[in-house]
């Protein structure tokens, strides 16, 4: 059984702020049966698959997870836009489309996560998203630096003992006070001094309309990302 064809038919029908009762009516089937198919309780046939794509107005392939993008785009590295010109950087071979489709889809991405952060217009907020990135980029960069033995450790001011569980446990700390302000409960570690939230209201649509540069991106390292979770 497909497990993204449910998760997509129903978040479709809940960003058109559509009913159930009304979708299964316009496709001709009962609200049961509709229910099933978004539940994954029952799997539909393919031209179930390609009506309800129809309706959308997305691609089989969209419905299916095969692509992160609504019109089943499979992306490359050269289909995605550079923030910056920086091509010279990319290092030549295999390796190299890799890095540079990677870099595009993260550098992209967080193009979205810092301008969908400032609509918040929460300093709070910015700055633990801000710390934990950093955080994340500090970790990598350590790794990499620990390739070679010869490398002085005097780079750092932790040793490499200390500085894993330390930026582990800092990153658990932003990750925790971010829960914390997005549910409302932040003041009460802060002393209510976090500030209000402008709520987000986001679906795959407003993210293409509003990026339709980078949204791209952002959905396909979403895809990815999701790839590596437990199922």
């Amino acid at each position: 059984m497909n497990t993204h064809f449910p998760r997509m038919i129903s978040l479709l029908r809940k960003e058109q702020k559509l009913s159930q009762k009304q979708v299964a009516a316009d496709l001709g089937i009962s609200q049961a049966l509709l229910s099933h198919y978004e539940k994954g309780i029952r799997e539909c046939g393919l031209d179930f698959v390609v009506r309800i794509a129809d309706y959308y107005s997305v691609s089989c392939d969209y419905l299916l997870g095969r692509s992160p993008d609504r019109s089943g785009t499979v992306l490359t590295a050269e289909d995605l836009p550079d923030i910056e010109d920086v091509g010279k950087e990319s290092a030549i071979g295999s390796t190299g489309l890799l890095v540079m489709l990677n870099k595009k889809l993260i550098s992209n991405s967080l193009y979205i996560i810092f301008d969908l952060a400032a609509r918040t217009k929460n300093r709070f907020l910015i700055s633990q998203i801000s710390n934990f990135l950093m955080m994340a980029v500090y970790r990598c960069f350590r790794m990499l630096y620990a390739t070679n033995p010869k490398n002085s450790p005097a780079m750092f001011r932790l040793p490499n003992v200390l500085a894993e569980g330390y930026a582990d446990a800092a990153m658990r700390g932003c990750a925790a006070d971010l829960e914390c302000a997005v549910s409302g409960e932040a003041g009460i570690l802060h002393g209510g001094e976090i500030g209000e939230i402008e709520p987000l209201a986001v679906t795959t649509q407003s993210l293409g309309a509003d990026y339709p540069l980078f949204s791209a991106s952002l959905l396909n390292l979403v895809k990815n990302a999701e790839e590596h979770l437990p199922h």
